[in-house]
């Protein structure tokens, strides 16, 4: 089966083409630099040639609230329109679990917008929210701190390995279209302040973490269970600590 993978070099596409190659498939990566740009569409067309199936992985490169909307609006609308002059049968996208539960965060609203463009397109779609990747919780401490504080919500928190994020896209990329979504998260639930205050000790970070119910989380006050998956969803294997120590060892 040729998957084309959009976003195929960044953090989650690199790992899911290394995967997906491993299982016997024609994983092709697709990004500015192999020469293909879904905001201009340049190069769809030839990468799309063959392929049963479109993972779209990318990312916008702003998170500024009215770039980050052109963003994806753009891009998949541009992705759509060649999929269907190629005859694609299935488009798989990563998007976040809780983005209907936060509309007013700039980010969440986006993927909303791009989530309602693939569910109007006549192509069959599977959707796979994911919950905060242990690769980015550093940057979420970064965002969250003023004068050397991380201001966190006590709010639940159910961060997941970029690797088995990889591992659950490629399992829906090679099944049948679920024309509805899929969430999946890490196997270990925590309050954020407390994983924040845990996990800066253990990067021996010492900024102190401030429990603060109107945290901000990129702009927004998340609710209780704003960032956590409901029942039923995928867990992953990678527990955070796991993940900490095979990361600092390089294994």
């Amino acid at each position: 089966m040729k998957i084309v993978v959009i976003g195929g070099t960044g953090l989650i596409g690199s790992k899911l083409v290394t995967k997906l190659a491993e299982h016997g498939h024609e994983a092709v990566a697709a990004a500015p630099d192999t020469g293909v740009d879904t905001l201009t569409g340049e190069g769809l067309a030839e990468v799309l040639t063959g392929a049963s199936t479109v993972v779209d992985v990318s990312n916008s490169p702003s998170f500024e609230r009215a770039a980050v909307l052109e963003f994806f609006e753009t891009s998949t609308g541009n992705l759509l329109a060649a999929e269907a002059a190629a005859g694609v049968g299935h488009h798989v996208a990563l998007s976040v679990v809780g983005t209907e539960r936060m509309p007013d965060n700039g980010y969440f609203a986006a993927k909303i917008a791009q989530e309602r463009l693939i569910e109007n397109s006549p192509i069959p779609f599977s959707l796979v929210h994911a919950t905060q990747f242990f690769e980015f919780v550093r940057s979420i401490a970064d965002e969250a701190t003023v004068d050397r504080k991380v201001h966190v919500a006590p709010v639940r928190f159910q961060p997941i390995a970029g690797d088995d994020v990889a591992q659950a896209v490629g399992r829906v990329a090679v099944g049948s279209p679920l024309n509805g979504r899929v969430e999946v998260a890490g196997p270990e639930q925590f309050r954020m302040d407390e994983f924040f205050r845990e996990a800066l000790v253990a990067w021996g970070d010492s900024r102190e973490v401030v429990t603060d119910p109107q945290a901000r989380y990129f702009g927004s006050v998340p609710g209780e269970r704003t960032l956590v998956p409901g029942e039923g969803a995928t867990l992953g294997q990678t527990r955070y600590r796991d993940w900490l120590d095979r990361t600092a060892t390089g294994k």
